[in-house]
């Protein structure tokens, strides 16, 4: 908990944050790669669904931090299917999580530059955003292919101030992922929050490194 949140929002000028898991419930992205596209794979390539799933995990194991991990057109080749089509046919799972909306007002209402950083692919954001109607919230939007690396490298962050102005003293950062709020420690970005309830079909763990909320609610001075 921040025990003073109004003297905390003094410091902060812009507010840099995640979409997957932060922004967006996550059980859409972990019931797409679970189970969704094993199950087509297993199907496609004659195999047992548990045998597609181990086949599967392991190549995304490979793929991890990297740019491709997200790279919808880089899997459509690997696995010779249409990952996007695939994608769409269940986007009726995309789902923002509960007080996103409200935490973005407050961001806007108070004067903050909000940006969207996002490791996900283009037509991922394409997919997302369509179905949302998130895009007029931000200021900008980056993905990290226009970076030119993920979240995940420190490097990263220093390059995103290329594109977009924000001063790392006076920035927060949002993201369900302890690697990518660990790089942006090395880099400097002051104020660093972990979603711990990235899904809604989990339970919450809340990081032993990071501060951590379950709802961006808990952000909004009352």
């Amino acid at each position: 908990m921040i025990d003073d949140l109004n003297h905390f929002w003094e410091r902060i000028h812009h507010v840099l944050l995640d979409m997957d898991g932060t922004l967006l419930d996550r059980y859409f992205d972990d019931y797409f790669w679970e189970h969704y596209l094993p199950n087509i794979f297993a199907k496609k390539n004659g195999l047992p669904e548990a045998e597609a799933l181990d086949h599967l995990l392991s190549r995304y194991k490979q793929r991890e931090g990297t740019l491709d991990w997200t790279d919808l057109d880089f899997w459509s080749t690997q696995l010779d299917l249409d990952i996007p089509a695939l994608k769409l046919s269940i986007d009726h799972l995309i789902k923002v999580h509960p007080f996103v909306i409200a935490f973005l007002n407050f961001c806007r209402r108070t004067g903050k530059r909000v940006f969207l950083v996002t490791n996900a692919h283009g037509k991922t954001l394409d997919i997302k955003m369509k179905k949302t109607a998130l895009t007029g919230y931000f200021d900008r939007i980056v993905c990290s292919q226009e970076v030119g690396m993920a979240k995940e490298n420190p490097l990263f962050w220093e390059k995103l101030g290329g594109i977009i102005p924000y001063d790392p003293d006076h920035a927060l950062l949002a993201d369900d992922t302890e690697a990518v709020l660990a790089s942006a420690q090395l880099f400097g970005i002051r104020e660093l929050i972990y979603v711990a309830r990235p899904s809604s079909r989990k339970s919450p763990e809340p990081s032993l490194n990071f501060r951590s909320i379950h709802y961006f609610s808990e952000l909004i001075p009352e």
